[in-house]
């Protein structure tokens, strides 16, 4: 029998799995924040512009999101229409940026980071197996 020599790719396959994983990564973000900003309904612009990601390069993952406590009541809803239930059940009033005063029972919740992950999950699902037979299976 004849001597088989070894040889270890190791290093080389995690190499290029994790520049695929990368790759995706910054794609698959870059879409969603796309998408999340096409669902967010403009009064003032300010929430729309402030979607965006952080990818994590040492732990392959992204977040996406937005810093203004909007984004949260966007997401979720407030008053008796908040998702979960969890909200205000008893009305307020409140005055806006231009100084009118608002009477309300809450904000219904848009969902438009869930509708964009919803709406965009098949086809980036279908980005990464290419990515990765690209990267991987040549």
């Amino acid at each position: 029998m004849a001597d088989i020599e070894f040889q270890n790719n190791s290093m080389e396959v995690k190499a290029a799995l994790d520049e695929a994983v990368l790759k995706f990564l910054y794609e698959a973000s870059g879409e969603l924040v796309s998408q999340t900003q096409r669902n967010t309904p403009v009064q003032t612009g300010q929430l729309k512009g402030s979607w965006d990601y952080k990818i994590d390069e040492s732990k392959g993952e992204a977040t996406i999101g937005s810093p203004l406590e909007n984004a949260i009541w966007n997401e979720f809803g407030t008053g008796q229409y908040a998702l979960h239930g969890d909200g205000r059940k008893t009305p307020w009033a409140y005055q806006d940026i231009k100084g009118q005063w608002h009477y309300t029972h809450g904000k219904r919740p848009r969902r438009s980071l869930q509708h964009a992950w919803d709406g965009t999950k098949g086809k980036l699902q279908s980005r990464l197996a290419a990515i990765l037979k690209g990267e991987l299976g040549s």
